[in-house]
């Protein structure tokens, strides 16, 4: 019977299995450092990204979005770069979210500037940027956001410092702007930064808090200043060109008046001209006619006629009566 049973150890048998056991452990982390080494050479690159790889260290060839692969460490490398997302650095100011509310919190040593005319402004800006060259931006610059948020700063405080603080305040902040963002570029582009600034906008411009009543009290003057002048301008405006009509109407008088008289005058003058050449022909009949024209006259004005006939009878005659007139 008893050749019929095969015996066994358990004793012996444990070893075995514990070998066998700590075998396939071990062949299992080979497998995984060996997958974990080659999965050094996949990578992924994102719609906005570029991928750059590096052949022992030195960049070799550049990759669009996608999954791509290259020999594994230290053979090849890659470094991912965000090209179109457009970066925005804050000067003069912080956004913070506290407990969910966006906040903007002031920060004084990079906001107050110095004017041209030795005022001091409050100027918080933004600057918006995005990676050109993504070549230059990850092997020729080790912080671009430092760099541009420095040139920024820099090109900000000269320009401030060369403009008045009125120019700053109101109508040349946008001109400010433009010719920040274009010698912020020309910094960029003299680094080889790979970096193109899209806008610098000037948020808040504003005196400091401490002389803000002072320097309302300043422009409410200007402003007064203005109306009054503005006020007067008007009146002027009114006033003016009324005088100027006027004087010319005057004018025109006088010369019609004058004319007038000159013209009366000259014929005044040729009528007498006239008698007097009429008098030297005939004197005698020029005489009796100057003299029945005075008569004349003297009737025609003379309220009461009395004639006398050679009979020397006193006949009144009422001839305003007998022409219709008043008694």
């Amino acid at each position: 019977m008893t050749d019929n049973f095969e015996i066994f150890d358990v004793e012996e048998e444990k070893p075995k299995k514990r070998k066998s056991f700590f075998k396939r452990i071990l062949w299992l982390i080979i497998v995984l450092l060996v997958l974990g080494y080659f999965s050094t050479s996949i990578y992924q690159v994102g719609p906005s990204e570029m991928g750059l790889v590096l052949t022992f260290g030195k960049y070799t060839a550049s990759t669009g979005p996608g999954i791509h692969w290259h020999l594994p460490y230290p053979f090849q490398t890659h470094r991912i770069v965000d090209i179109k997302t457009l970066k925005k650095i804050e000067i003069g100011f912080r956004t913070v979210n506290y407990r969910g509310k966006i906040e903007y919190q002031p920060v004084s040593e990079e906001a107050l500037m110095i004017t041209g005319d030795e005022n001091i402004v409050s100027l918080e800006a933004v600057v918006q940027y995005r990676i050109s060259d993504p070549a230059k931006f990850a092997f020729r610059i080790l912080n671009g956001f430092d760099m541009v948020k420095f040139a920024t700063e820099s090109v900000l405080r000269e320009m401030v410092a060369i403009n008045p603080i009125d120019d700053v305040l109101t109508s040349e902040r946008d001109r400010i702007a433009m010719e920040t963002a274009a010698k912020v570029q020309k910094i960029l582009d003299s680094y080889g930064a790979g970096i193109k600034v899209e806008n610098v906008y000037l948020q808040e411009v504003a005196p400091p808090d401490e002389v803000v009543k002072a320097f309302d009290d300043v422009n409410s003057a200007k402003q007064d200043k203005e109306k009054f002048i503005n006020e007067a301008n008007r009146y002027a405006n009114d006033v003016i060109p009324k005088a100027e009509g006027q004087a010319q109407k005057i004018l025109r008088d006088a010369e019609a008046y004058a004319y007038e008289k000159v013209a009366i005058a000259t014929g005044e003058a040729k009528r007498f001209k006239a008698m007097l050449k009429e008098y030297n022909m005939s004197k005698d009949i020029t005489k009796k006619r100057i003299i029945l024209e005075a008569i004349q006259d003297l009737l025609e004005n003379a309220k009461q006629k009395i004639i006398v006939d050679s009979s020397e009878t006193l006949k009144l005659l009422n001839l305003p009566e007998l022409g219709g007139g008043t008694k």
